[in-house]
C-alpha cells in the first residue's frame, strides 16, 4: 500500500485528504500540533477504512518539530510515497500592526517547513518515484500582504521542481483553491458571512482535495480547483497589481 504523509492533517484540507486517501486505501502518516485531534481522525480512519495511520505531533513553527518529520520522511525502510504539505494559518492583512514574531512562525510554517519536508521527502523518492503536494491558494497569483508572498514562492518553488525532479520519477503539484469551506476562517475569528465574498465563490473541501490529487497523478505543476478561479488567475495575468490587490482585501483566500 502507498503510504502518504500529511501536515495540517487535524482539520480543514489537511483532514479532507486523510479521508479521501483513507477511501484510496493509503496508509497514512498524520502531522498536526493537536494530539488529541489527530488520535480522533486516526481512530476514525483506521476503523472505517482498515487502513494503518501513524500520529506524529509537531509544531511545524518550531525546528525540532520539522526535523522529526524530515527524519520520518528520509526513513528508506519505510518509505513515504505522498507529501502533502498543507500546515497553515492565516493572519490579519494590515502587516505592519501585526507582531512581527507571528509574521515569522507565519514564514516558517508556510516557507521553511514544506522546503525543508520537501528536502526530506526528495531524498527518499528519487529514483523511486512519488509525488508531493504543496497546498498553496489563488492568493498567490496576487498582491495580497505576505500570505500572498508565502503562496507565491510555494507556487514558483513547485513549478520549478516539478519539472527538475519528473526525471527522477517525482511529481510536485502546488494545489491553488480559492474560497473554501473549511475551519479556516473560524480559526482567525471570521464567520464566512463576514468574509463579503458572495456564496457562488465558496468551493467544497472535498472537491479542492479531489482535484489535487488528480491534477498530481496527471504530474501537473499547477491545480487550480473550478473554472470560475482559472479564470480569475487568467484576469491577473493582465490586470494592473494596483487592482487586484485593492480586490484582495476582502476575504481570506
Amino acid at each position: 500500500m502507498p503510504t502518504a504523509l500529511i501536515t495540517g492533517a487535524s482539520a480543514g484540507l489537511g483532514a479532507e485528504f486523510a479521508r479521501q486517501l483513507a477511501r484510496r486505501r493509503a496508509d497514512l502518516i498524520l502531522v498536526a500540533r493537536s494530539e488529541d485531534a489527530l488520535q480522533q481522525l486516526a481512530a476514525e480512519l483506521r476503523s472505517e477504512y482498515g487502513v494503518a495511520v501513524e500520529v506524529l505531533p509537531a509544531d511545524l513553527a518550531d525546528e525540532a518539530g520539522v526535523e522529526g518529520i524530515a527524519a520520518r520522511l528520509r526513513d528508506t525502510s519505510d518509505p513515504v510515497d505522498l507529501l502533502v504539505n498543507n500546515a497553515g494559518f492565516g493572519l490579519p492583512l494590515q502587516f505592519a500592526d501585526n507582531d512581527i514574531d507571528d509574521e515569522v512562525r507565519h514564514l516558517r510554517v508556510h516557507v521553511e517547513a514544506s522546503m525543508r519536508l520537501m528536502h526530506a521527502a526528495l531524498q527518499s523518492m528519487r529514483g523511486r518515484g512519488g509525488r508531493i503536494i504543496n497546498v498553496a491558494s489563488v492568493a498567490g497569483f496576487i498582491s495580497r500582504s505576505t500570505y500572498s508572498a508565502c503562496k507565491s514562492w510555494l507556487i514558483g518553488f513547485s513549478r520549478w521542481a516539478n519539472a527538475e525532479y519528473a526525471r527522477d520519477g517525482v511529481s510536485v503539484t502546488a494545489l491553488c483553491p480559492g474560497f473554501t469551506h473549511t475551519s479556516f476562517h473560524e480559526r482567525m475569528g471570521l464567520a464566512v458571512g463576514e468574509e463579503g465574498v458572495p456564496g457562488f465563490m465558496w468551493l467544497n473541501a472535498r472537491d479542492v482535495v479531489r482535484t489535487g490529487l488528480r491534477d498530481a497523478a496527471r504530474g501537473k505543476s499547477v491545480s487550480i480547483p473550478s473554472l470560475r478561479y482559472k479564470a480569475i488567475v487568467g484576469l491577473t495575468r493582465v490586470l494592473p497589481s494596483s487592482l487586484t490587490s485593492g480586490v484582495a482585501r476582502r476575504g481570506r483566500v
